[in-house]
């Protein structure tokens, strides 16, 4: 249970966002985080609900005003559902996100093909750099995004290569796996279209990071967002399991991939499995020496 004073936080902050005098927070514990401490607040007597996340405002600095802008920047595109955020604050030793409360539904049969194409979509957002205007998080782990003019660049030294240096400094990888990923960067321009342009990401879209809304809409949470190359969300999708063939399917009608694209996601994947590596140790190496050998 939540303190008394975080209520009473609750509270000020949602009369504040709603504009409204909010006098009556009911706050239940609800399942599902794996970083976070997730609460449904219901307003009584309304009986309004928002979703909340609570977190250690010391541990991960600035995580949930990191997610704030990337939902908003998701949100702006137009294109795809996102909730809306309500309120982010901090408050004393904790940081606190309030979002919209997204009542979850069944996957219809037009679901996973609205998906694929509303991906397609968001992806056609663009900017003109790769990178975005700041530095935030995937999952826990921070996440440098300094711009740079080409993907292959800011694939290897934005993402791969600080990734690398993490998981060296734990003794998950040795010398001998830098060397194979210094000769992987060499080669990243034979398998990256360098006229691709920057596409609006997700950032870390895995199974866990969507929802059905309850009229069957695709809906993006917890996101990593970053202008990127395409196969960065798409190569994550196949990863524990994978997405409805509709979704691919859908998604290569409106938005038709290159000849490659199976190696593009496979050496795009390399970045999530270096975070997964990081975290949780040695379980992913042979995969992750696997794809870097095949394609250094």
């Amino acid at each position: 249970m939540l303190p008394q004073h975080v209520h009473q936080h609750l509270a000020q902050l949602l009369s504040l966002s709603l504009n409204k005098e909010v006098t009556n927070v009911f706050v239940k514990s609800i399942g599902g985080g794996s970083i976070n401490q997730t609460y449904q607040l219901q307003l009584l007597p309304c009986n309004e609900s928002f979703f909340c996340k609570i977190n250690s405002a010391s541990r991960f600095p600035h995580l949930f005003l990191k997610e704030k802008i990337g939902l908003q920047l998701l949100g702006k595109s137009g294109v795809i559902k996102v909730p809306q955020v309500i309120a982010c604050s901090q408050f004393e030793h904790q940081q606190l996100l309030v979002l919209e409360w997204i009542e979850s539904g069944t996957k219809n049969k037009r679901f996973f093909g609205l998906f694929g194409e509303q991906l397609a979509a968001l992806h056609r957002q663009t900017n003109t750099h790769f990178g975005l205007h700041e530095n935030n998080y995937m999952g826990s782990v921070p996440q440098q995004n300094n711009p740079a003019a080409d993907w292959c660049t800011f694939f290897a030294q934005q993402r791969l290569q600080p990734l690398v240096e993490k998981c060296v400094a734990q003794n998950l990888l040795t010398s001998t796996d830098i060397q194979l990923f210094e000769k992987l960067y060499q080669k990243l321009h034979n398998i990256f279209d360098a006229t691709q342009p920057p596409a609006l990401l997700h950032g870390d879209l895995w199974s866990g990071n969507y929802m059905c809304s309850s009229n069957g809409e695709p809906v993006l949470i917890d996101p990593a967002v970053y202008y990127g190359h395409p196969a960065m969300d798409l190569g994550m999708t196949t990863l524990f399991g994978g997405f409805d063939a509709a979704f691919y399917e859908s998604y290569q009608y409106h938005a038709p991939l290159p000849s490659n694209y199976k190696d593009q996601w496979a050496v795009a994947s390399l970045y999530p499995l270096l975070i997964h590596l990081f975290l949780f140790g040695k379980n992913y190496l042979a995969g992750i020496r696997q794809t870097a050998q095949t394609y250094a």
